[in-house]
């Protein structure tokens, strides 16, 4: 079966990465998700919809982000070799 032009994009013509990007990419997204979520949580927790709320959560999301994904590829090698630990390899 042949690939069509579009399994090589992302959007609008922007080529995917090659595969050796994907150690990066996955704690890339899961940082930004995560710290996005748990961010809102505390934010809203803290001072509820105040005028200022968006501005506030943002730079909320920003510092935690900036220390999200650095300490999350720090740790990775370390979480993996936990799940192989305690994780069975066949079925």
């Amino acid at each position: 079966m042949n690939a069509s032009p579009q399994d090589h994009t992302i959007a609008f013509g922007v080529p995917k990465l090659p595969a050796r990007y994907a150690s990066l990419v996955m704690p890339l997204l899961l940082s930004v998700i995560m710290t996005c979520i748990v961010s809102l949580i505390s934010t809203l927790r803290g001072i509820g919809l105040a005028p200022h709320f968006l501005q506030l959560w943002m730079s909320a999301w920003a510092l935690s982000w900036i220390v999200a994904f650095p300490v999350l590829l720090m740790v990775l090698p370390l979480v993996r070799r936990a799940t192989a630990r305690l994780v069975r390899t066949e079925p």
